[in-house]
């Protein structure tokens, strides 16, 4: 009985949502299963991946063959990078505590990679609802200054003799 890892769509129309199962190829695509290993949400942003990774390992060890999908899941949540190390510690490449240290720090900066994303995506949303909502911080831009306009003789002699005749007015009017 050949055994896949594969997806079973669930959601209503043009929303899907994936349940990640193991099952017999035999079977239909949302038909019968074996173990159900996790989710799948491609209508968030970024995707929302929920898996049993030690589940899916044993039944990779085991020979279930994934999907293209399937293994891309697997991939990117490290169960793939895991087997890989399983196969070097087999062949006796490395010791099993060398190989749970490097998956251990390949999941932490995945999980890393994985947080600043979904940071991102938030502050894209946040700005988006905010020019939406129309309270869109006002972004002050560098002022240029005008060139100076240069006034002409006569209107500088009106304005030079008003300027010291009002001053001493009011010196003579604060003695």
């Amino acid at each position: 009985m050949p055994v896949k890892i594969r997806l079973q769509r669930h959601g209503r129309r043009k929303s899907p949502f994936y349940h990640i199962v193991v099952a017999d190829s035999r079977s239909p695509r949302d038909g019968k299963f074996i173990e159900k290993l996790g989710t799948y949400n491609p209508m968030t942003s970024p995707a929302t991946i929920d898996i049993d990774r030690d589940s899916a390992f044993d039944w990779l060890m085991k020979g279930a063959q994934p999907t293209d999908t399937a293994r891309a899941i697997l991939r990117f949540k490290g169960v793939l990078y895991r087997k890989h190390l399983n196969r070097g510690v087999v062949k006796g490449a490395m010791t099993q505590e060398q190989a749970d240290k490097m998956y251990a720090e390949w999941i932490e900066q995945k999980e890393e990679k994985i947080a600043g994303r979904k940071a991102a995506s938030e502050s894209a949303k946040a700005d988006f609802w905010n020019k939406l909502s129309g309270t869109v911080p006002v972004v002050e831009a560098p002022v240029e200054e005008a060139p100076a306009v240069e006034e002409t003789p006569a209107a500088e002699a009106e304005a030079t003799p008003e300027a010291p005749a009002e001053e001493a007015s009011s010196e003579e009017s604060a003695e």
